[in-house]
This record gives C-alpha cells, structure tokens and sequence, in this order.
C-alpha cells in the first residue's frame, strides 16, 4: 500500500439519531487525537444532537435515515485516508489514532475494530464481552458497535456498507474477510449498556443469535428487521 499510514489522516463517522444525551461523551473521547476530522451523519434528529456536534467540532451533514446509508454518506464526504466508523454512545480508548495507524500498517490486515467493554457493572456483561472478544479474534468477525476501521481505499473496493436495513456490519465484515486479515486492537471501546438492560441482557443475546441464523438461512433483511424493532429495540 503506497499510503504512509503512520501519518494518515483518520475521518470518524458518527451515524446519530437523537443522541443529545450520549454524542457529548462521544466527541469528547476524539478530541486529544492528532490529524482527525470528525463527520457527525445525522437521520433527522428532533433533539439537540446537532447543536452539541457542532459545538464540539463536528462536521454535520444529513443524510436518509439507516445506519448503512449514513454511514456511506459520511464517508462519501470524507477527506481521510483512514476511516472510522463510531457509535454516538460509544467512547474511544486514548491514543486510538496511533493504534489504528499501527494496526493498518501491518502486512495482510485490511481492516479492524477494538475489542469491546460494556458500561455497566453486571457479571453477565463481562460474559458477553468475552464471548464478543473471542468470537473478534478467533473468527475476525467484529461488529459495529467495536468501532471498525479501514482505510478509504478498501472501503471503496468493497463498495462500501451494503444498505440493508439490518445486518449491514455483519455483511460489511464478511465480504471485507475476503480480502484480508480483520485485526482486534485489544484496548476496548467502551460503550453503553442501554441495548442490553432495555430488554435484559440474556434476552438481548439471545435476539442478535436469532437474527444471525435468520439473515443466514435467507430470511429477507426487511422482515428480520421488522421482527427486530416489534421487540421495541432501538436501532440506534
């Protein structure tokens, strides 16, 4: 790769639906880091998550509301060789830019994410943290709540993210493996439990295993994502 990693711009994209009370925390985690922008792609938020995102510095566009479609429009506005894809609730470890720049320059890794650590103290989240963790390192199958990273060059051979309603990252992460390695920075991310305590979280594992296994055996991605959010889950 021609690009000097070790001095490449990062762009983070933040896809945000009503996050005044998480994108603060969000931002605040990215500010010490050197040669980054950050680009905040919001799905027509109705609280002041715009408002604060400018206020820390972000970049704000609009975009259609998705995951998937926002973050393309983020990156399609990016001006990074290296991108990040964030969750507004989520908070990244100090010195992320270095560890990112480092684990891209390695041979044969076209991507990566960070291992995962769950806000809230419960011992059935440090079990899904590690069954998260292994499944990262073991089988390189991230996902989007881990921060993925990549440089711009590879999202674009891989068309970017696939605009499914749902499953959009597990897909991403499985047509990126093709290419190449699928790092784990074992620094985590840490990121809101909220999705875990709406539901409980032995339900909430149980859910995501259900919607693998329903995206694998072909089940369209519209019906899973109806069945999904009939549970009253966020999507966000």
């Amino acid at each position: 790769m021609s690009q000097n990693l070790g001095i490449a711009k990062i762009s983070i994209i933040i896809p945000a639906l009503n996050e005044a009370d998480n994108i603060k925390a969000a931002l605040a985690s990215i500010q010490l880091s050197k040669d980054v922008e950050t680009i905040v792609v919001d799905g027509g938020s109705t609280d002041d998550t715009i408002t604060i995102a400018k206020s820390l510095g972000a970049k704000v566009i609009t975009s259609s509301l998705g995951r998937a479609c926002q973050m393309n429009a983020g990156a399609s506005v990016a001006s990074g060789e290296i991108l990040l894809f964030l969750h507004a609730d989520t908070r990244l470890p100090s010195d992320f830019d270095l560890m990112i720049r480092k684990a891209l320059a390695q041979p044969g890794v076209v991507a990566g994410a960070f291992a995962l650590r769950i806000d809230a103290k419960l011992a059935s989240l440090r079990l899904v943290e590690w069954g998260v963790n292994v499944r990262s390192r073991v089988w390189q199958m991230p996902y989007g709540d881990q921060a993925i990273f990549l440089t711009k060059k590879i999202f674009d051979s891989v068309n970017g993210f696939p605009e499914l309603p749902i499953m959009e990252d597990f897909e991403f992460i499985r047509r990126l493996r093709k290419l190449g390695k699928i790092t784990l920075i074992t620094v985590p991310i840490i990121t809101s439990a909220r999705r875990w305590l709406q539901k409980g979280v032995w339900q909430t594992t149980l859910m995501n295993q259900i919607v693998i296994i329903a995206y694998f055996l072909g089940v369209a991605p519209e019906r899973i994502r109806r069945w999904y959010r009939g549970e009253k889950l966020r999507e966000f």
